[in-house]
């Protein structure tokens, strides 16, 4: 008999380091942090303009839950297009587009890494596994959740628990 229990291993949310940012009415803002959202839950939705999974299905998913989340002032959302190929087709402008067409009213980020054209930070500190890709922040900073898949219906009837 063994009196020890198995532990989860919690990891620790990473700054975003994002260095290119705009608000949630599409005009450039200054660089988000991690730090921002103290108390809050963050929800952050990876994509690239050029995935048609991230079309089809992941930013759709987003844009259900931001929509019943509206007035849960303890949530908040941030898009960022994490860059890790194709940085000539997935540009900041496309950011903007992306944020446009889908009337996401949240923060969009552009992540191609330090230099702009290397492996997005997000995916790198966070330890994604490609796109579409939700990570949920508890207000402690805690990482709970990290996946491609993501049932939406699900997340929100949990978010609306907080």
């Amino acid at each position: 008999m063994s009196n020890t229990t198995k532990q989860e291993s919690i990891q620790r949310a990473q700054e975003f380091n994002v260095q290119h940012w705009i608000d949630a009415n599409g005009n450039k803002t200054e660089q988000i942090k991690l730090s921002d959202f103290k108390g809050q839950f963050k929800i952050l939705y990876c994509f690239q303009s050029w995935c048609p999974g991230c079309h089809s299905k992941g930013l759709p998913d987003l844009k259900k839950m931001v929509d019943a989340m509206q007035d849960k002032k303890n949530i908040q959302f941030l898009a960022i297009q994490t860059v890790f190929e194709g940085h000539e087709s997935n540009t900041y402008e496309k950011m903007v587009e992306t944020q446009k067409k889908y009337d996401l009213k949240i923060p969009f980020g552009h992540d191609a890494g330090n230099d702009g054209k290397s492996r997005s930070n997000i995916m790198t500190n966070y330890k994604t596994g490609g796109i579409p890709w939700f990570i949920i922040v508890d207000k402690h900073d805690n990482v709970v959740f990290s996946d491609f898949h993501l049932n939406p219906d699900a997340a929100i009837q949990f978010l609306k628990t907080l």
